[in-house]
């Protein structure tokens, strides 16, 4: 979220903050860059929307108010118990599509961090604060960061804000939610410049930071809007209707042609890390998401043992049900008893597991092919990425053709969950990688941090850069 800063001196405590982070070689001075900047009003300036990646969102059941996701521990949601597994698990059943499959829980708030209760010390993760702080040093405000920190913005808190999504369910359905959220938004802007400014109907237009899965949900919308995939899955027509109210996109560590890990969680559950909850595949599974994230057959990060047979396509739903992956596993049937308990019949409980695999697997599909489609941006949308490439991250999986189990065969430059190649969506592929980057995405500006996934927010180098772009950066240099 996004910062006010109404004095220097909370510059300064911003300054201190980001300077647990400095390196050897120290930290830019921030205040002296951005001070003048931060402190202007400008009703030209586009305000920011903040998107977290997955499990950047808290979610809450409405109908019980528990807190499914973004406080661990104190009785709140680890998924041992019965009803905590149903909580974080999206329903099943065969007949309804993937959006008519819901539940009562909803996406409440962005995460700033994660509270952790374990013997009864709570602790707090980090998550996007650092995002917020990073953008309060320009001067960019949020009412809700200002409330969570005790910070007094006055009346000058509506430059930015934070979009909360259920990051367990399709992005499709996220990217329609971003875009009522943009028109939203966009009427209180337009409102608040008259106030202040006597400037009626402004043209606002927003710039976005978005982190890993967030950077997707971004992606689809600028490439189509509210539009939908289409039901026979044939690819959608690239309108651009998102890039009527964007103009600048900052993505950091996205997955842009996936991630092999998120193919490992599906096959294998997670264990997401020291004290928060494990996910086992069969409650991974039930998340459409998930499955939008597995990385592309063509780029070659999952093969066979055996060299002489091709890539594996994590698409194939017949290959997952033939190897036992996923909710195909016949071990996983405890925990499907726990998501379908009026379903008494092993049998059944299985039809309708794989019944969900299929559907979430095709939908990935066609999400993973609407991205990838090569389209020039219209003149006037910026895309920017911010990776990390100094830390190795899981690049290629062998698969044994007589049990299907996975083994690392192969590690690659990243920020330790997404490579610097899915990231930058680069096409070469198959052998060494020469000449210049291919890519359907056209990137306006390209960074690489020596840091890991999260630990990208936390770089003075991120702070600097990602200003320079929102602040400082011409915006005439394409078309």
């Amino acid at each position: 979220m996004l910062i006010i800063i109404e004095k220097v001196s909370f510059i300064f405590f911003c300054l201190i903050t980001l300077a647990a982070c400095e390196s050897e070689n120290g930290a830019p001075n921030l205040g002296g860059l951005y001070t003048d900047l931060a402190k202007e009003e400008d009703p030209n300036r586009n305000p920011i929307i903040v998107i977290p990646g997955v499990l950047g969102s808290k979610l809450v059941d409405t109908e019980s108010e528990h807190v499914v996701w973004g406080e661990i521990g104190r009785g709140l949601e680890n998924p041992k118990k019965a009803e905590e597994i149903r909580r974080i698990a999206l329903p099943m059943l065969e007949g309804k599509t993937l959006q008519e499959l819901r539940d009562n829980v909803i996406a409440e708030s962005a995460l700033e961090s994660i509270k952790l209760t374990i013997y009864g010390v709570t602790v707090e993760i980090s998550t996007y604060s650092d995002i917020l702080l990073a953008l309060g040093v320009g001067g960019f405000r949020n009412e809700a960061y200002g409330v969570s920190r005790n910070i007094d913005y006055g009346d000058r808190d509506y430059t930015s804000f934070q979009f909360a999504y259920d990051w367990r369910r399709d992005l499709v359905e996220a990217a329609k939610q971003l875009h009522r959220f943009i028109l939203e938004k966009r009427t209180y802007v337009q409102n608040e410049i008259a106030k202040r400014h006597g400037i009626y109907d402004k043209d606002v237009k927003f710039n976005i930071v978005a982190h890993s899965m967030g950077g997707l949900i971004v992606r689809y919308y600028l490439m189509y809007g509210a539009n939908d995939l289409p039901e026979n899955g044939s690819l959608p027509s690239v309108t651009w209707e998102g890039s009527r109210y964007i103009e600048q996109v900052v993505l950091i560590g996205t997955p842009n042609s996936g991630s092999v890990e998120s193919f490992r969680h599906l096959v294998e559950g997670t264990h997401l890390a020291p004290g928060l909850p494990s996910f086992d595949a069969a409650i991974f599974g039930t998340m459409p998401a998930a499955y939008q994230l597995l990385p592309r057959a063509r780029h070659g990060h999952l093969v066979w043992d055996d060299a002489k047979q091709k890539f594996i396509d994590p698409y194939d739903a017949e290959l997952w049900e033939q190897i036992g992956w996923g909710l195909a596993d016949p071990n996983l049937d405890p925990t499907l008893q726990i998501l379908l308990p009026d379903i008494g019949d092993r049998e059944a409980r299985l039809q309708i597991a794989l019944d969900h695999q299929r559907k979430s697997l095709q939908r990935a599909k066609s999400f993973a092919a609407a991205l990838d489609q090569p389209a020039i941006p219209p003149k006037g949308l910026f895309l920017n990425l911010i990776a990390g490439d100094a830390v190795d991250t899981l690049d290629v999986i062998k698969v044994n053709t007589e049990n299907g189990r996975l083994y690392t065969y192969k590690t690659g430059p990243g920020d330790g969950k997404v490579l610097r190649s899915s990231a930058l969506m680069d096409e070469r592929v198959g052998g060494k990688i020469t000449g210049r980057l291919i890519t359907p995405i056209h990137w306006a500006n390209v960074l690489f941090l020596f840091s890991d996934h999260l630990g990208l927010t936390k770089d003075p180098v991120f702070t600097d850069n990602i200003l320079y772009m929102l602040l400082e950066q011409p915006l005439d240099f394409q078309g």
